[in-house]
């Protein structure tokens, strides 16, 4: 089987996380959008895998979580009337929290906005973390019930809930709302009031849709398997947690964090992916047949 240089991949790797789509990035580099595919699953399989081992031990201060909104295959409202619809199908959210100080993305979770997956996101986030933090979140209510269930007592955690208007002008459909107050809640011990913010966490949101050919609106680079879209996602915060060099930090979220002591590369990514590949068996001596043996003999 035909195997792509590690220049390729590495070039491959590069693309997606700078925002191209498959098909662009099988122009360019002269591959079978297939070949794309594939090694967009085997890398964000191995990234996922990385991330969870790696992004240990974090000692974070202030946390800042928050979802961000995208659809597979078809929105949820023409779920019903979708035909040969994959499994996955339909809206389709990222939960992340993220270290304000190092810019680290500590959890994510990608799934509906229900009970279960709030529990579970809280439940990996307290793993991940080596001491009582303050938490900050929207306004969404799940997070005051799993944030209890989880930590109880030892948090500080309160809610910022922003309240928009309509845009200045006659054109409102493209236009942005605008954020004409906030109103801040402390849920849970006794958070600082100069830190209760999702600015942060906010910003990102627009880093990964920016980073994410499938998360840009309004157009037809949605997801279309929901396998592909978890592969893009543990790729990017791989990417984004060990690669990509922040400007105001001038280092990685990672060795910011401590995690890492230098800044990786896309090289670096397809060696996880090589790592993490089954390694196939070497064919031993073939063995003979009755009738062989009984000629042999």
């Amino acid at each position: 089987m035909n195997k792509l240089t590690t220049a390729k991949r590495a070039m491959i790797i590069n693309m997606l996380v700078e925002g191209s789509s498959l098909r662009s990035i099988s122009r360019v580099v002269g591959v079978s959008i297939n070949t794309v595919s594939k090694l967009l699953v085997d890398a964000g399989k191995a990234c996922a895998q990385y991330h969870n081992e790696h992004v240990r031990k974090v000692a974070a201060k202030n946390i800042q979580v928050d979802e961000i909104w995208q659809f597979c295959y078809a929105k949820e409202k023409n779920v019903p009337d979708a035909k040969a619809a994959p499994e996955g199908t339909g809206d389709i959210w990222t939960w992340t929290a993220l270290d304000t100080e190092s810019r680290l993305i500590v959890s994510w979770l990608l799934g509906d906005r229900g009970f279960q997956n709030a529990y579970d996101f809280m439940a990996d986030l307290a793993e991940r973390l080596t001491a009582r933090v303050q938490l900050v979140s929207d306004g969404l209510k799940l997070y005051k019930w799993a944030i209890e269930a989880v930590f109880g007592a030892d948090i500080d955690f309160a809610q910022l809930v922003k309240i928009y208007g309509l845009p200045e002008g006659h054109e409102t459909r493209y236009s942005p709302p605008v954020c004409t107050g906030t109103i801040t809640t402390q849920q849970q011990g006794r958070p600082d009031p100069d830190l209760m913010s999702t600015s942060y966490v906010e910003w990102h949101n627009l880093t990964m849709r920016m980073s994410m050919r499938r998360f840009t609106r309004l157009t037809n680079a949605f997801s279309k398997k929901l396998q592909n879209h978890a592969a893009a996602l543990a790729l990017y915060f791989v990417h984004y947690n060990f690669c990509r060099v922040h400007k105001a930090l001038r280092v990685t979220p990672a060795m910011e964090a401590g995690l890492a002591d230098t800044a990786h590369d896309a090289d670096w990514i397809v060696g996880l992916v090589d790592a993490a590949a089954p390694t196939a068996e070497k064919p031993g001596p073939k063995r003979k047949t009755r009738s062989e043996k009984s000629k042999s003999n």
